[in-house]
């Protein structure tokens, strides 16, 4: 594997969520309240995956990987393992993603709009852990 950590394993998560906290301080984050699950469709393994993410107050709360049905969350984001992954590589928008029909979102489209700055911040931390797809 050479060193990279695989996409969504449990390793992944817990260097996700390290560099989350040091990197985004609770003023990048517009100390926002909110929580999304990404569902990832046509994984590898046949299995569809979640990632959860739980912002209190602009700090990260909650950050879960699993397979099956996420946790409840204010907004949902679905879409292909193919399609994250070249938003977590950083070869794709998750905002292009969104309005070319890649991903699809459930939630508050107003407070999803006004939050596209900060999931673009997460996105770009994320793309800084070498992965194995």
């Amino acid at each position: 594997m050479s060193g990279k950590i695989q996409y969504l394993s449990e390793e992944w998560r817990a260097e996700a969520e390290r560099r989350l906290k040091a990197e985004i301080t609770p003023e990048k984050m517009k100390n926002m309240t909110a929580s999304l699950a990404n569902v990832f469709h046509n994984c590898p393994d046949g299995n569809a995956w979640w990632l959860f993410f739980g912002y209190e107050n602009g700090e990260l709360a909650r950050l879960e990987v699993g397979q099956g049905d996420p946790p409840a969350a204010e907004f949902t984001v679905s879409g292909d393992y193919d399609v994250f992954a070249r938003i977590s590589r950083a070869e794709l928008g998750s905002q292009r993603a969104l309005m070319t029909g890649k991903l699809k979102l459930k939630g508050n489209m107003v407070k999803a709009l006004k939050l596209a700055s900060v999931v673009d911040r997460l996105n770009k931390v994320l793309a800084g852990i070498e992965a194995e797809y």
